[in-house]
């Protein structure tokens, strides 16, 4: 997954530093840009100790395999000021938010229940990026702290559902100029949720978001 993450960071970097290059090297970066993305969060749906960390309190039994919802979808907003170019590097500095779900809808034949998975994540980065105001790629990294909430149905939160998790990031994107304030935007990140005291595993997340972004 890191391999893959870098890549496509890579390949947005070289294409969109191309385009900007042959389109006008002297148009400035904006001084804030602010990202509205819709994200898919690919939630890991076949960890044992993820499972095992989360109890349905009523049998206090571990959650199954089958109740682990995949991938889900959500929503980030994130914040960024370009404060200085070296080179061919304008560095960056900024923060984001996001909250994403999924549900499972396991056969209640089997014995499963619904399982409603969600996370809340909120950061800062410091970025790398490449381009010009027309448009630019970056590489992206940072640290913060996320809950991650995996709840059977008709059951309460447990412990490990409200405890704040240190998580870093890493990945890059693009952004590409529509108009004079707007433009569209792809972010492709890796989170790196660190264990929690009630059991919950290290566990690595991949995001993508798509959207728009002002300046």
């Amino acid at each position: 997954m890191r391999r893959a993450v870098l890549a496509l960071s890579a390949t947005a970097v070289l294409c969109v530093h191309g385009r900007a290059n042959a389109q006008d090297t002297a148009t400035p970066f904006p001084r804030l840009v602010v990202d509205v993305h819709g994200i898919v969060p690919v939630f890991p749906n076949d960890n044992v100790q993820l499972a095992n960390s989360r109890f349905v309190t009523s049998q206090n039994v571990p959650l199954q395999i089958g109740e682990l919802p995949g991938a889900g979808f959500g929503g980030r907003v994130g914040v960024h000021a370009y404060l200085f170019k070296w080179k061919a590097i304008t560095f960056g500095v900024g923060g984001e938010a996001f909250s994403a779900k999924s549900t499972s809808t396991p056969d209640p034949s089997l014995g499963l229940v619904p399982v409603t998975e969600r996370l809340t994540s909120a950061d800062g980065q410091v970025s790398f990026n490449f381009g010009t105001g027309h448009g630019w790629s970056y590489l992206s990294g940072g640290f913060g702290g996320s809950q991650w909430s995996i709840i059977p149905a008709g059951q309460p939160a447990a412990p490990a559902d409200i405890e704040t998790l240190p998580t870093a990031n890493y990945g890059g994107g693009a952004h590409w100029s529509i108009k004079k304030h707007l433009g569209f935007s792809l972010d492709v990140r890796v989170y790196e949720i660190k264990p929690g005291s009630s059991g919950s595993p290290r566990t690595r997340l991949l995001v993508v978001g798509a959207g728009i972004f002002l300046k």
